[in-house]
């Protein structure tokens, strides 16, 4: 879903990116809590199961499946938005050692554990909308694309078709095509509209970064501009959380975040056959260079920063040369992406 065991196995042995992966597999994996947001546990345990894929070694995969086993059950008092960053690694690394071979019992409930925590009210309000699904589904800031990524990787391991598909339709719709999957203005969305379209504008409502504030989208269409500026490429609804729309643009981090969901879900989609880095005028690549165009226009904030993994998937996917880190490592959902998603691997 992520990348292949033959695919791994090409990877090289040496260099920064490899002894990133590799000391962090060697290491203290941390504490298993996915209830923690900022838990840095699952993606620790996504570099044993790439060490054990590149070398075969059978103590990796022992820690590696050791280490899922010990989540399962640990997102309970936490929330959706916690699930959504800790799930993703965690699913890539039971694919990547073949947790199902390795150990049939205990795999069997890892995966009724997966169909049961998608749907499982986390937080505290603990309703419908407060899932993994129902985050994704509702959610067009970072949150719902940490989700979708989180989902999309679940509907793959489990081999859920429908679910996939339902996925990659919210994740059109994000991106532009309101066919697919419409955007709500916050004041006409209510609860019954949860899997109906994705809310906009947050509770205020502000809906100052749109393009089109009445046909709200995840990232502005080609050629948006607004009081004479490029806002082409612009997450508005992640944006807006540094302020109303004004140039220069109040820093947030968020739109930064944003992509760190967005672009892992993007990589799980295409790799089942969705031609996601098409869509809408190759939405991604114009997301990732909007950022990267604030912060050479505005050095003194940090619209950009390099180490962030998922920018070597975009270079990697758009043959871009994004400003990247050299030994990239851990990233709020997924990590070691300068090793795995390498020019050299092409």
């Amino acid at each position: 879903m992520w990348i292949s065991g033959a695919e791994v196995k090409q990877l090289p042995m040496q260099g920064a990116a490899w002894e990133n992966v590799k000391a962090a597999a060697d290491g203290d994996l941390g504490a298993p809590k996915i209830s923690d947001q900022n838990s840095s546990h699952d993606v620790n345990t996504l570099a044993v199961a790439l060490v054990y894929a590149r070398t075969g070694d059978r103590q990796y995969r022992k820690k590696a499946a050791d280490a899922i086993w010990s989540a399962v059950g640990t997102e309970r008092g936490g929330t959706a938005l916690a699930l959504a960053r800790n799930l993703l690694s965690y699913v890539i690394a039971a694919e990547l050692i073949d947790f199902k071979t390795y150990d049939r019992a205990r795999e069997s409930r890892f995966r009724s554990w997966l169909m049961k925590v998608r749907n499982e009210p986390l937080g505290s309000k603990a309703v419908s909308d407060q899932t993994l699904i129902g985050s994704h589904e509702r959610g067009a800031t970072n949150g719902g694309g940490m989700a979708g990524a989180s989902r999309v990787a679940v509907a793959v391991y489990l081999q859920d078709e429908r679910d996939l598909i339902r996925a990659a339709l919210v994740m059109k719709g994000w991106l532009g095509d309101r066919s697919a999957y419409p955007g709500i203005p916050a004041p006409d969305f209510g609860p019954e509209d949860v899997g109906k379209g994705l809310r906009f504008g947050g509770s205020k409502p502000d809906l100052s970064w749109q393009a089109d504030p009445s046909a709200p989208v995840g990232v502005n269409p080609k050629g948006a501009k607004k009081g004479g500026h490029s806002i082409d490429g612009a997450l508005p609804d992640d944006m807006r959380r540094g302020g109303s729309f004004r140039w220069p643009p109040t820093y947030t981090q968020y739109p930064r975040e944003a992509l760190s969901g967005y672009v892992a879900m993007a990589e799980l989609l295409y790799r089942q056959g969705f031609e996601v880095y098409g869509w809408s005028d190759r939405a991604l690549l114009r997301a990732t260079r909007f950022l990267w165009k604030l912060d050479r226009a505005f050095p003194n904030e940090s619209w950009w920063e390099p180490e962030i993994p998922i920018y070597w998937v975009v270079n990697y996917r758009y043959r871009a040369r994004f400003p990247v880190a050299d030994a990239t490592a851990l990233g709020r959902n997924v990590g070691w992406t300068s090793w795995t998603h390498s020019p050299q691997r092409r």
